[in-house]
């Protein structure tokens, strides 16, 4: 009899461990299932945020603001971009191998808007949450857009310009890329403020320097040999307008040319205080790649995403880079 009860026990106990067991690989397999939030092996949720570039500040504060969100939310990030932003098949390369990874959401700041388009569309029939950021896409596959209101911006850029050199003038523009949204954006923000509200200034050439401030200085130099009564230059990101601070300097331009940029950096902070440059619009990097991962983890969650996250810009010169607003949103 005794041994019949131990043997009872002994097959219920098991029963139950069974059963124990079975609810595990239940819960298991619906948070791995999917898009459910981690990956199969239990680690945590992974995002790869895939930029324009490295080599610029401005993509390194937004690295900063996507890993500050994802020690906050406990999510896995990997950051990366190519070498220079005129690498689009670098980029879609990266795309690529991201994907392969099966990510539970991704980030992406196209330098191509159409280039990426296909893969986009693979990771939306995947059921991977696609997150755009600083640059959109010409589609509806984001969930949503972390940028600056480039053309906002670029129209207060121009607003600057045209009081600075007294409303009339010739002006020349370096723009970073004509493919991607921001490029489009900031040139066409910048050209048809110009065009609307001031007749008497003319845009005598635009160029574009691929964001590589080496290539810009040279289009820049070229541009002021050719317009001789050349009043100011617009240099539409990090690279554009570095490249026109250094062609202004190495042709000693310096008082006689006014630059008006776009980011942040070390030197343009530095032309300014030194007075090469007038001024320029910043963003808020930081602010973008935390915004970029935030959305991607509510889009996990299952969480409305708005359909575009507007992280603000600002104008800063020698009067007000030292207020604490501004300080805030400037990188070197």
């Amino acid at each position: 009899m005794k041994k019949f009860t131990a043997l009872v026990l002994v097959t219920a106990m098991a029963v139950l461990l069974l059963s124990a067991c079975g609810s595990n690989n239940d819960a298991n397999s619906k948070s791995s299932g999917g898009n459910g939030g981690t990956k199969a092996s239990g680690d945590k949720i992974y995002i790869p945020v895939i930029s324009k570039g490295f080599q610029h500040q401005f993509w390194q504060a937004v690295k900063s603001g996507a890993e500050k969100a994802a020690t906050e939310f406990n999510v896995e990030i990997t950051f990366e971009g190519p070498e220079t932003e005129a690498q689009v098949d670098k980029q879609i390369e990266m795309l690529q191998a991201a994907l392969d990874k099966k990510p539970s959401a991704i980030g992406f700041a196209a330098l191509d808007s159409q280039a990426s388009i296909p893969l986009l569309q693979k990771a939306k029939d995947a059921g991977i949450p696609v997150i755009a950021f600083d640059s959109g896409v010409d589609s509806d596959i984001p969930l949503t857009t972390a940028s600056t209101d480039n053309v906002a911006a670029a129209a207060l850029a121009a607003d600057k310009m045209a009081e600075l050199i007294g409303g009339s003038g010739e002006i020349g523009v370096i723009v970073h890329d004509q493919t991607s949204v921001t490029g489009v954006d900031r040139r066409d923000g910048f050209v048809n403020r110009i065009k609307e509200k001031y007749p008497d200034i003319k845009i005598v050439d635009i160029q574009y320097g691929g964001g590589d401030h080496l290539k810009s200085t040279d289009l820049a130099k070229a541009m002021m040999q050719a317009h001789p009564n050349l009043k100011g230059f617009f240099g539409s990101n990090e690279g554009s307008a570095v490249g026109v601070i250094n062609a202004v300097t190495e042709l000693k331009k310096e008082g006689q040319i006014t630059i008006v940029g776009f980011d942040s950096g070390k030197a343009q902070i530095d032309a300014i205080k030194s007075g090469v440059m007038a001024g320029a619009i910043t963003q808020n990097p930081v602010g973008i790649g935390y915004e970029t991962v935030k959305a991607a983890v509510e889009a996990i969650r299952g969480e409305k995403v708005e359909s575009t996250i507007d992280t603000g810009f600002y104008y800063y010169d020698k009067t007000n880079m030292d207020n604490e607003e501004i300080k805030a949103v400037l990188y070197e």
